[in-house]
């Protein structure tokens, strides 16, 4: 099984591949978005109250009838985040995004925007479709900010929750245009948290690598892509990104298996995007080098060569140099550049990690303070 990702493209059109390393079957993420698609997820835990007896209550007109708490509460967060998720048109496809503020700026995935700089956005309560310009994107964070050209009045910007106290089987809500349907909510918990997910590569994605996603057993399809997966207390946890493929089964989606970029890592970056355009605290952990993967005397991959480092940098202070080969970064064995990327995905910027390097066919171990990854 691999992870895959919710992308823009033509219709139809199924997410992204993308993957955690993880032992046991092999998962494919692919991205939702469609060649027009979004992605949501969220957290809360409430109840439901019970009828006696095993058959449902039936209302004299033969309707069942519903007395359910966690059916109000569905239905409230519904009608208190939908009017916060769009549909957002490129030339090549569309996906989902949220209202960030009243100016009009909106946040969404890298791999919606692409390449474009302009777009169409539907509103949930609106047919008409509005002018947007790109903000700014960060394809590494695989998210992006795109601004309404002349922002109505009434605009209803998301509340952000706090990502790092999501749990697993929290509730969660996804929202957003699953293969073009506007304004479709699906439902599911917090299925794991923590996750590091590499997601595949194409024309839209450089196949970024992403730590700390959330984990939803909500149903996340092409259009998803940017979506606001979103908890019980009508607070979006995250974006919708990912979801997973079973390679097993010809590509086919992976049922209740989808990633969101955590509510903490979009504010952050789309702040920066707003204000700078530019974004120079990626929150995500770096060496501070410049490197390739290495390949042994058999032409297989053997580890990562830095080919430079940065003056002060976080390796250069450890005493590494151009030349020298890593090969683990704290419990992780390092083959590849895409084994560095995926290690240090997992990690903070500021603490100490043990790196072990071979210089002149010596192996030698020293403790990093790792920086942090800029644009």
């Amino acid at each position: 099984m691999h992870p895959s990702k919710d992308h823009t493209r033509p219709f139809p059109s199924g997410p992204r591949p993308t993957g955690p390393k993880a032992a046991g079957p092999v998962v494919v993420l692919a991205c939702v978005a469609l060649a027009l698609a979004g992605c949501t997820s969220g957290s809360k835990s409430s109840s439901s109250s019970s009828t006696t007896g095993s058959a449902t209550p039936v209302a004299a007109s033969g309707s069942p009838t519903v007395s359910n708490t966690l059916q109000d509460d569905y239905q409230q967060v519904i009608g208190n985040v939908l009017p916060s998720v769009v549909q957002i048109t490129t030339a090549s496809g569309l996906g989902s995004g949220i209202i960030y503020d009243t100016k009009g700026d909106i946040v969404t995935n890298a791999h919606v925007v692409g390449s474009a700089t302009s777009f169409q956005v539907s509103l949930a309560n609106s047919s008409n479709q509005l002018d947007a310009t790109l903000v700014g994107s960060y394809p590494d964070s695989d998210l992006a900010v795109i601004k309404l050209s002349s922002p109505p009045g009434g605009l209803r910007p998301a509340v952000f929750g706090d990502s790092s106290k999501v749990e697993l089987g929290q509730i969660t809500l996804a929202m957003g245009s699953p293969l073009g349907l506007s304004s479709s909510v699906t439902q599911g918990i917090v299925s794991g948290t923590g996750r590091t997910v590499t997601e595949p590569k194409s024309t839209d994605s450089p196949g970024a690598t992403i730590g700390n996603m959330v984990q939803t057993s909500a149903a996340i399809n092409p259009g998803n892509s940017g979506g606001a997966l979103v908890n019980l207390s009508s607070q979006v946890i995250g974006i919708n990104t990912l979801a997973a493929v079973d390679q097993q089964l010809n590509g086919s989606a992976a049922p209740g298996i989808g990633f969101a970029i955590p509510s903490a890592t979009i504010t952050s970056i789309a702040d920066q995007l707003i204000q700078s355009g530019k974004v120079t605290n990626s929150g995500r952990a770096a060496l501070g080098i410049s490197a390739r993967t290495y390949y042994g005397s058999d032409f297989k991959p053997a580890g990562v060569v830095v080919v430079s480092t940065t003056s002060g940098g976080p390796a250069a202070a450890a005493g590494m140099q151009p030349g020298d080969v890593i090969t683990k970064v704290g419990n992780t064995q390092v083959s590849s550049l895409s084994d560095l990327t995926t290690a240090l995905a997992s990690l903070t910027p500021g603490s100490q990690t043990p790196v072990t390097y071979t210089r002149n066919g010596q192996s030698s171990t020293v403790q990093v303070t790792l920086g942090t990854l800029g644009s």
